[in-house]
């Protein structure tokens, strides 16, 4: 229909108008109301929501995964969580940490580019002092890394790296590995300054200690595999071997687990007038007979039985076999 009214039309209207059939408020055109939505060009939204979100869901995952290796690498309670995830540019991002920060420079292969895993100069201390068997509690002076500290963290970065592939085995056959660890910022440039950057910060406790771990993803990265970050294809891809694969990470920690075994001889009850006269060349009969072996217990539960001898000019016991059920004390 065309816009413009021919003279028929135009009569009409007057027409209309003068006998008051027609207000003339009701044909007054409204103004367009244009919607002006703002875009900051310096900090571009490439990571919808549901990105973040499944990202955040890959790297919960993640982190229960790497709790479980450092609590048995490190042979304390350790708790990770995921406590935060935005998107800003690395600009940003390279301004928000300082020198005292341990990065890990991880390539993302097989796509194009590497990310950041970093550790806090507090917690990068509890770990060490944790390995160097350390309580891992205290406040840790900010300075610079020594040799065998990067050493010692570049051991643990590596070993978690490894823990990134199963996370994203819904989205690609993940395999990472660990370039080089930075401690000052400026040698760790892997993005254009106003390349956008997704930052997820973690909370990590290590005994009594709790301390802050970031993973920093730029979005040129996964950019090709960002059309397969939804709730909705995570959920939709099947991952049997999940199950069976925690398994066997909790089994290969545990085996490499150390125990401490003790070898019973025999029990005795004495006064504590008969320990205080105790002198060497004194002789203390146990409740075992010559015969009866040795019970030999694993952190305080008797689980084996035995005899006493010899091997390589040190004493040691030989295993005859294992008690059913077992029991608790020394």
């Amino acid at each position: 229909m065309s816009d413009v009214m021919n003279q028929q039309e135009i009569d009409a209207l007057l027409n209309a108008l003068n006998r008051g059939e027609l207000d003339v408020n009701e044909i007054k055109k409204e103004e367009e109301k244009v919607e002006i939505k703002v875009y900051d060009f310096r900090r571009p939204n490439k990571f919808s929501k549901e990105h973040l979100r499944t990202l955040q869901m890959i790297f919960d995952e993640f982190s229960r995964s790497a709790a479980t290796f450092l609590s048995g690498y490190l042979r304390t309670m350790v708790q990770i969580d995921v406590i935060s995830a935005e998107q800003l540019t690395y600009y940003e991002f390279n301004n928000s940490i300082t020198n005292s920060m341990i990065l890990g420079i991880v390539d993302f292969s097989p796509l194009n580019g590497s990310i950041i895993i970093g550790f806090y100069s507090n917690t990068a201390y509890s770990l060490i002092d944790r390995i160097l068997g350390g309580s891992g509690q205290g406040d840790y002076n900010s300075k610079n890394f020594t040799e065998i500290e990067l050493i010692l963290m570049e051991q643990i970065i590596r070993e978690l790296v490894s823990y990134l592939k199963e996370p994203w085995s819904n989205f690609l056959d993940l395999k990472p590995s660990l370039q080089k660890i930075e401690t000052n910022t400026q040698f760790a440039q892997i993005a254009a300054a106003n390349e956008t950057v997704a930052l997820f910060t973690m909370n990590i406790k290590i005994g009594k200690n709790e301390g802050y771990m970031i993973i920093c993803i730029p979005h040129m990265v996964i950019e090709p595999i960002i059309p397969k970050l939804s709730t909705r294809f995570w959920y939709s891809t099947p991952n049997t071997q999940t199950g069976k694969q925690d398994m066997k990470n909790i089994e290969k920690r545990l085996e490499s687990t150390y125990v401490t075994l003790i070898g019973v001889l025999g029990k005795a009850e004495l006064k504590i007038a008969d320990i205080l006269n105790l002198s060497p060349g004194d002789v203390i009969q146990l409740n075992n007979s010559v015969t009866s072996g040795v019970d030999v217990y694993v952190e305080n539960k008797k689980m084996f039985k035995g005899i006493p001898g010899k091997n390589r000019g040190k004493l040691a016991v030989k295993v005859l076999g294992q008690y059913e059920g077992g029991e608790h004390g020394v």
